[in-house]
């Protein structure tokens, strides 16, 4: 492996981790491995910690690529609850409004997310995003009870189908492009159905051709970095 010249880590990322702590990880063992405290690893296509799976690692020049690598489209299982808000829109806060829910019908959410949750849509970011305003980012504004206000943007959304449907359940698999906050997505959907609705699980499947069945778990990835043949950055090609 030439982490300098750049390889690339299909990661399933771990629920509760954050994608930069994964980015840690992996930078602090190759950083052992090859005896120098500084090498580029980036990761393309933030997760959050209360998300899991596919998040693609690149290290050295690799990390060139991860604008062109977080570009491919995505696939995600997410699990929703109907009738309640969070102001993070998952369950990173408490849940701060209770609505009716009893009248959504199955045939009711079908609609609504072939009608209005497919092609090309218009989505106001969270609040508890990595957006950026005037310099800073969007969820330390949130998180410090700073009013926060987001433009919305438009993305696409490949496909949308229902998995599960019970009750205040609704499961949801989402293939779409990049940008989309499924979070985001979550909250639309209530208000499209009269209601209210917040992410409580979520799951990335899929990143471009890379499914999350094939991707490494992190101590795999080190298992990796400590074992496999290497070259070092003396002999590593300019």
């Amino acid at each position: 492996m030439d982490f300098v010249r750049g390889e690339i880590f299909h990661i399933d990322k771990p629920y509760g981790w954050t994608s930069f702590a994964v980015v840690g990880k992996l930078r602090y063992h190759i950083s052992r491995r090859i005896g120098i405290k500084k090498i580029k690893v980036g990761h393309a296509g933030t997760l959050d910690p209360l998300a899991s799976g596919v998040l693609v690692v690149c290290t050295g020049k690799a990390t060139k690529r991860i604008e062109e690598l977080q570009a491919g489209v995505k696939e995600y299982i997410a699990e929703i609850k109907l009738g309640a808000t969070t102001p993070s829109f998952d369950l990173e806060t408490e849940v701060d409004a209770l609505y009716p829910w009893e009248h959504i019908t199955r045939e009711q959410v079908e609609n609504v997310l072939r009608e209005r949750f497919t092609g090309s849509i218009e989505q106001v970011p969270p609040s508890y995003s990595a957006c950026k305003i005037n310099g800073k980012r969007a969820y330390k504004m949130a998180r410090n009870g700073a009013e926060v206000e987001l433009k919305a943007k438009t993305l696409v959304v490949n496909e949308i189908e229902i998995l599960e449907f019970e009750g205040q359940r609704l499961v949801v698999r989402v293939v779409c492009g990049k940008g989309t906050y499924i979070r985001a997505l979550a909250r639309d959907i209530g208000v499209a159905l009269g209601s209210g609705a917040h992410l409580t699980g979520l799951r990335r499947t899929q990143v471009g051709e890379v499914r999350v069945e094939n991707c490494l778990t992190v101590d795999d990835a080190v298992n990796m970095i400590c074992t496999a043949d290497v070259v070092m950055p003396e002999r590593a090609e300019s």
